[in-house]
């Protein structure tokens, strides 16, 4: 995650909120790496409490439904699902898509 986020704007990282797996056990050094990014963990069994994260899974199910293996899912089979997202409009960021915000470009006419 660190390799990933570190040198994107500050802006687009202020902060992450995670499940509460013992995967983010290091988050002080999460927060210390990503310009001090602040680390919210939800509640346990409170799903509303990470909306967009939520959201995103049921998107993901379009291509991948619960309980299929993702372990035989290619790089480019991710990618491509992370590329259709990411050029998916929302109505939460005013109908443009995660892609024109993000690279403050316009993809489509509004």
């Amino acid at each position: 995650m660190i390799k990933l986020l570190q040198g994107i704007d500050s802006k687009f990282c202020k902060n992450i909120t995670p499940d509460r797996g013992k995967e983010f056990s290091q988050h002080a050094r999460l927060t210390e790496e990503l310009n001090n990014a602040q680390i919210y963990f939800p509640d346990p069994h409170a799903p509303r409490q990470r909306g967009s994260n939520e959201n995103t899974n049921g998107l993901l199910r379009e291509y991948s439904p619960k309980g299929v293996d993702l372990t035989d899912a290619t790089d480019e089979e991710i990618q491509g699902w992370a590329t259709k997202l990411n050029a998916r409009p929302k109505k939460c960021l005013n109908w443009k898509t995660p892609y024109e915000i993000f690279y403050k470009t316009v993809l489509h006419l509004i």
